[in-house]
């Protein structure tokens, strides 16, 4: 069996951010005792390498000076896949958030934590104390998760009561670019309902302020000139120097649920919206998939791209909003159709969120959905040689109809004899319409008068003057290399490959035309691809 190398029909382009992420790290505020002196006593000398200790601050947080008593840094360890830079084993990202329950509930953003192997919390900036955390709920398309802090007894921000409008003083509070040292900043709310799509959440409308925020600011509070809580920070749009907030409304209820250990609108991702280069393929990047969750039974892992779900292609756009949407016109336990691309094998996968596991549809990631999703597949398969011996591939036992003839015609002004094996179920069907599938293998040593193998290709194009082209890739596998086409017309996809043996490129080119109307066709199409060779002598 010939291993082959397809070069991929897309280049991801990586993530199409609308507005750029801004995660931060959070530190708890500590307040010092004062020192009790009595008239009669000496002051007291305290050493400035021993200085006294200090006590947290407990209760409501009721300033904006104890705002960072209850503001949290996150570090989320685990193994991520991430579009532009693989797989990272083991690695440590870190976010902000704020704590809302003096039992240790607390709210940060969805995509800080989802997919965490572990969990690790530094309260009010005291670095002394490392808290472990566990998830109680999360919210992919809101941006918005609730975790139980270990312990009790700590110090909380409380919501504010009051309008949101345009011109009010706001804090964003955090501890950005994972610094262990709290930052507060100051700006105003600049637009009460900004849009919310981004390509990491889907929220219909969010606060837009002007606070500086940096990464790692992601999942502080946003607070008033109190100490209460405006909104959650989750994103930040860097050259317009503007940020934003998912805001009270919005957040409350949602923070309500996941609390008490639901998840809303999730099916257990950490997922960013990517768009090729060329647009031909887009869907929802997956970085990690949380354990247990209905993704993870459906056999989605790290890596994936969900392209469609419920038979809807999903991130045309570069954001999450028609994922979304369709996850919010559903119940959470309803079954839902899903498609995905394993980038890392170039599989296409079908099955079940709820339901059937993901199983393999096709393997040849730039065929696209030719193959219709029917599952069916091609029991046995026979080699066909043709009448002169020198060629020979595998096909489906059910393609009895064969030509084994050779080859003689012109091409332009070029005569050439071609050893040729034509297979198909209909050879009628086949040759006169796309309303069947079948193979064309052929070999001739008079090609290479037309130039390379990339002038061959270019001759074949004429002939699907009534398709569209989908695109032109690379082929290479242990004995030959090239280039192959491949073709949209009504009624299938034509796969058209021109190649050149790599031993002796110019000893003969080959030419190889499949035509595809369902997966079990595009399992054929891999049996001829692993199968086709030359050997015997070429006419």
């Amino acid at each position: 069996m010939k291993s082959r190398l397809f070069v991929p029909f897309f280049v991801l382009a990586g993530l199409i951010l609308l507005v750029g992420l801004a995660c931060g790290t959070v530190t708890t505020p500590t307040a010092q005792p004062p020192i009790q002196i009595q008239p009669t006593q000496p002051p007291i000398q305290v050493q400035p390498t021993q200085p006294p200790p200090v006590q947290p601050v407990s209760g409501a947080v009721s300033s904006l000076d104890n705002v960072r008593s209850a503001t949290i840094q996150i570090e989320a360890q685990g193994t991520f896949i991430d579009p532009q830079f693989g797989l990272q084993v083991n690695a440590a990202g870190r976010g902000s958030g704020f704590i809302i329950d003096p039992s240790g509930i607390a709210v940060t953003n969805n995509h800080v934590v989802t997919g965490a192997a572990l969990l690790k919390v530094w309260v009010g900036g005291d670095t002394s104390r490392t808290y472990n955390a566990k998830v109680l709920g999360v919210s992919e398309c809101s941006d918005l998760a609730v975790i139980d802090i270990e312990g009790d007894g700590f110090p909380y921000l409380q919501w504010r009561e009051g309008p949101i409008s345009v011109g009010l003083d706001i804090y964003a509070a955090g501890f950005p670019l994972g610094d262990p040292e709290f930052t507060l900043t100051r700006g105003i709310v600049s637009k009460e309902r900004a849009g919310g799509e981004t390509s990491w959440a889907s929220v219909d409308a969010v606060i837009e302020h002007d606070t500086t925020t940096n990464p790692g600011n992601s999942g502080g509070p946003l607070v008033d000139g109190n100490g209460q809580v405006v909104g959650v920070h989750y994103a930040s749009y860097q050259e317009g120097r503007q940020a934003f907030a998912i805001g009270r409304e919005v957040a409350i209820p949602i923070i309500e649920k996941l609390r008490s250990k639901e998840d809303v609108d999730s099916i257990g991702v950490n997922g960013t919206a990517v768009v090729s280069e060329d647009g031909s393929l887009s869907g929802i990047w997956v970085s990690s998939v949380k354990s247990g969750s209905p993704a993870d039974k459906a056999g989605v892992a790290g890596g994936d791209i969900i392209t469609a779900l419920e038979g809807l292609y999903l991130a045309a756009d570069g954001t999450m909003a028609d994922y979304c949407d369709v996850l919010r016109t559903h119940d959470s336990g309803d079954t839902l159709s899903i498609e995905v691309l394993r980038w890392v094998t170039q599989e296409y996968l079908v099955g079940q969120i709820n339901g059937d596991p993901l199983l393999v549809s096709s393997v040849l990631g730039n065929l696209g959905e030719a193959g219709g999703g029917d599952g069916t597949t091609y029991g046995d398969y026979v080699t066909v040689y043709d009448d002169t011996g020198a060629i020979l591939m595998d096909v489906p036992s059910a393609w009895s109809q064969t030509d084994g003839r050779i080859w003689s015609d012109t091409w332009g002004d070029l005569p050439f004899d071609a050893a040729n094996i034509t297979a198909a179920p209909d050879l009628d069907a086949f040759n006169n319409y796309y309303s069947g599938p079948g193979v064309s293998y052929s070999a001739s040593r008079d090609w290479g008068k037309l130039g390379g193998y990339i002038q061959l290709l270019d001759a074949t194009q004429n002939w699907y003057d009534t398709c569209s082209l989908d695109g032109r890739y690379d082929y290479e596998d242990a004995v030959f290399e090239g280039k192959y086409d491949v073709w949209e017309c009504t009624g299938a996809t034509v796969f058209v490959l021109s190649a050149r043996p790599i031993a002796d490129p110019t000893a003969y080119l080959v030419l190889v035309q499949v035509q595809i109307v369902s997966d079990a066709d595009l399992e054929a199409l891999e049996k001829i691809l692993d199968s086709f060779d030359v050997g015997g002598v070429l006419p």
